[in-house]
């Protein structure tokens, strides 16, 4: 576990009275007492004598909350009222309502239900507030205009317990046919067939005949779609159950594509639904007939993602020409992107217009992207950023600190219970304003909560110059020491902490990926033994320093394997396999185009993330950094960067 003092925290804390810890004592010599009692509580061990001593310190309602959770089903009223009272308007207690308000429906004590409730977001719950309502004689009009709120919602399951409420509500004649076919389409526009014959149960019976044969050819495209009738209806269901059999087969969806839309009378629309799904596949893969089947989906069907691909396609060709005509037909917004100004700057100089490149690349490289970076390299200029660094008076960032749901998150970060942090730290930027936002982010920061920065910042555009808070830096002596060990960019091994975890050593993917790092444990055994890293089976990742020797050791290999860092870092992320079909494709490619005609998105975003962070930790480690150009191809000996605050980007009066 991180083990930064939080020192603005517990200072604001000597003020408090927080028996039976003394002013002398701080929270962080409390913790493992505290962690024991959680641990406890929720197994039903907690003795009487812990739980009074803890009765005072901030996180009591959590150990209380631990224990009432394990036996929610059995919890009086009178215990579960007194609990909500106790710590009214806490996060705690809208967690442990929720939980309250699920066993009481359960139980079906629906005055009980009505007397705790309120709003939420979760539609299991508004179903069985409906329930208590219907149940205690309440169906009123706005019963029935809630429960049909909820029923439009449906294009995917919903919980079970709407269920009785639709019974109740078709019996009063409040599912009309017109909405259950509503609910139908939009399961359809989503591909999901089990709830189009759900809604379609109570329609009449040539009706509800007609929307599963709908589901059908969603399912699998059958003949007997030729002889629907020729609605609306009818050409959009085929359209979707084609699109769906382009996602897999788009050779197969644009053979029956003729038939079905001459049986059917589809219009451009319907067609072009289908259209686009076919070129997607198979430009996703880059597969021979792209160029063509991008030329056959009409404009009115293109939407940015199409056009993104209609470039790269042209680009995994070297069909310059083309890339910039596909450039030019982006809407405007689109083009004017950091990502798609470089491109078209790059096709304009690959096509002899020198003058138009020169604009754009002037243009770009005021934007602190790899994109940016890329520009101001072609241009030979500094890089642009702009660093915001607030001077917060101190009673500000005292006043943030001592926020009783700031105490409580930071105090269950530190306890390894990210989850019940984040539902207080919710809870307090729920009533704080952006400078209080802003501080709040500083206080995780120091507590080793890095990642509320990537989170909880980005609501006004200046925060995004707030680079010492969205790229932390912890374990900075092991990474330079590791990177020096294997001639790697120590730039280059925080970026990836960054873009991997956020520098949160206990990460864990759902692939099992583990640490700051987030190495998977055959490759973590591996690697360590390889190299002489001391080992000790899974767990050793989460140890910061074994992470990162590991870590960085592994990018060493990644480099000797693949030649240059940003084949590496593809592979870091993608895999060997996909990497080497990449290359295979398109080998001598520049390297921007090669990063850029990555088909998967992840991969393709993460190579210039990942590249882009290096060069704002090359920032925060140096001062200047390493060129981009340079980093991608590994010569970390080229000459060195500075960087500028260019008019545009200097912070407002």
């Amino acid at each position: 576990m991180i083990r930064i003092p939080p020192v603005i925290v517990l200072a604001a804390l000597a003020g408090l009275c927080i028996a039976p810890v003394s002013r002398a004592q701080s929270l962080d010599t409390q913790r493992p007492v505290v962690r024991d009692a959680l641990a406890a509580a929720e197994a039903g061990r907690l003795d009487g004598a812990t739980s009074s001593a803890l009765v005072r310190h901030p996180l009591y309602g959590w150990v209380e909350f631990a224990s009432l959770r394990r036996q929610i089903d059995a919890v009086s009223t009178p215990q579960a009222q007194a609990f909500l009272k106790r710590h009214e308007g806490q996060a705690v207690a809208e967690q442990f309502r929720s939980l309250w308000l699920a066993a009481l429906a359960r139980r079906q004590e629906w005055p009980t239900f009505l007397a705790a409730w309120k709003p939420t977001e979760n539609l299991s719950l508004q179903c069985s507030h409906l329930q208590a309502r219907q149940a205690t004689g309440r169906t009123d009009a706005a019963w029935t205009q809630q429960a049909q709120a909820i029923w439009r919602k449906g294009a995917k399951s919903l919980p079970d317990g709407c269920e009785p409420v639709f019974n109740v509500l078709a019996s009063q004649g409040g599912l009309t046919p017109a909405l259950r076919w509503e609910r139908i389409e939009a399961a359809a526009a989503e591909r999901q067939t089990g709830v189009m014959r759900s809604a379609a149960r109570g329609l009449p019976a040539e009706e509800g005949a007609l929307a599963a044969d709908y589901a059908a050819f969603i399912d699998a495209i059958h003949p007997r779609a030729l002889n629907w009738p020729k609605t609306e209806r009818s050409r959009r269901m085929a359209a979707h159950g084609l699109a769906r059999l382009a996602q897999n087969d788009p050779d197969t969806a644009e053979r029956l594509l003729p038939q079905y839309a001459d049986a059917l009378g589809m219009g451009e629309s319907e067609r072009g639904q289908v259209l686009y799904q076919v070129a997607l596949w198979t430009v996703a893969s880059y597969g021979p007939d792209s160029a063509r089947r991008l030329g056959n989906v009409p404009e009115s069907a293109y939407d940015e993602r199409l056009h993104e691909w209609r470039v790269r396609e042209a680009l995994s060709r070297g069909d310059w020409p083309a890339a910039l005509a596909a450039l030019k037909k982006m809407p405007p917004a689109q083009r004017a992107d950091s990502r798609w100004r470089y491109f078209e700057a790059r096709m304009s100089e690959k096509t002899g217009d020198r003058a138009s490149a020169q604009r754009l690349f002037r243009e770009t490289a005021a934007s602190p992207t790899f994109h940016g970076f890329l520009a101001a390299d072609r241009l030979e200029q500094p890089y642009a950023l702009c660093a915001w660094i607030p001077n917060d008076p101190v009673a500000a960032k005292q006043m943030v600190a001592r926020d009783p749901a700031i105490v409580r998150a930071m105090e269950l970060w530190q306890l390894e219970r990210p989850g019940w942090a984040t539902a207080e730290w919710n809870e307090a930027l729920s009533r704080f304003d952006d400078t209080q936002r802003r501080i709040a982010v500083e206080v995780a920061r120091d507590n080793g909560w890095f990642d509320r920065a990537v989170f909880s910042l980005g609501r006004q555009p200046d925060e995004q110059r707030l680079y010492t808070l969205r790229f932390p830096l912890h374990h900075d002596d092991t990474i330079k020491r590791e990177a020096t060990k294997h001639n790697i960019d120590p730039a280059w091994v925080a970026a990836e902490i960054r873009a991997e975890s956020i520098f949160n050593p206990k990460a864990r993917s759902g692939a099992n990926a583990m640490g700051l790092m987030q190495v998977l444990p055959g490759t973590g055994a591996g690697v360590a033994k390889r190299w002489s890293i001391p080992y000790a089976g899974a767990a050793s990742l989460y140890d910061a320093d074994t992470n990162i020797a590991i870590g960085t050791a592994y990018l060493r290999e990644m480099e000797d394997k693949y030649g240059v860092p940003y084949v590496a870092i593809a592979a870091y992320n993608a895999g060997p396999a996909p990497t080497a079909r990449w290359q295979a494709q398109r080998p001598g490619f520049d390297p921007d185009v090669w990063i850029e005609t990555i088909s998967y998105k992840e991969t393709r975003e993460y190579v210039a993330r990942v590249l882009a962070f290096s060069v704002i930790y090359d920032w925060r480690l140096n001062g200047n950094a390493l060129p981009v150009t340079d980093r991608m191809m590994g010569r970390v000996q080229a000459k060195r960067k500075a960087f500028t605050c260019p008019t545009a980007q200097m912070p407002k009066s």
